[in-house]
């Protein structure tokens, strides 16, 4: 298993920045590799991807969800296995720090490789700075969800 560790600092309300990442069918605007995200209930999501020419469908759940503090998650279908957490922290009014800490197993060689030479982590990178653009140029989250679970 690999583990990953990033955050960026979004200037935006903690409250919008937590808002934006429970939409879930909005992640193709800015995660690079994700082709669709389908909300299938509350707490379940259809995801397909595309990634170096290697297409992947996968079902994730959400295992806990606490407005404006957390969303974890863990993969329940398919052939793409990880978990995470992804937290919200108040910095000011509005600036708010987003964690994200994820772990994947790669399957076959090829993630393998990829894995250790630092490209799940540079997506990583990549994919909380264009949320943190994202969010930032519109001036205000998409939607929703103050559910808990």
């Amino acid at each position: 298993m690999s583990q990953i560790e990033e955050s960026v600092e979004v200037a935006a309300p903690l409250s919008a920045v937590y808002n934006q990442w429970t939409q879930f069918e909005e992640y193709p605007r800015f995660m690079s590799g994700v082709e669709r995200i389908e909300q299938r209930s509350p707490t379940l999501t259809h995801w397909v991807t595309q990634v170096d020419g290697v297409r992947r469908e996968f079902d994730a759940e959400v295992t806990e969800q606490i407005p404006d503090e957390r969303v974890a998650w863990t993969t329940v279908g398919g052939e793409v296995r990880q978990a995470g957490v992804v937290t919200f922290h108040r910095i000011s009014d509005d600036r708010t720090k987003v964690m994200l800490q994820l772990e994947l197993e790669p399957h076959g060689v090829t993630e393998q490789v990829g894995d250790k030479l630092g490209f799940v982590r540079r997506q990583a990178v990549g994919d909380l700075a264009r949320f943190k653009s994202f969010i930032e140029k519109r001036g205000t989250e998409t939607g929703g969800w103050r559910g808990q679970v």
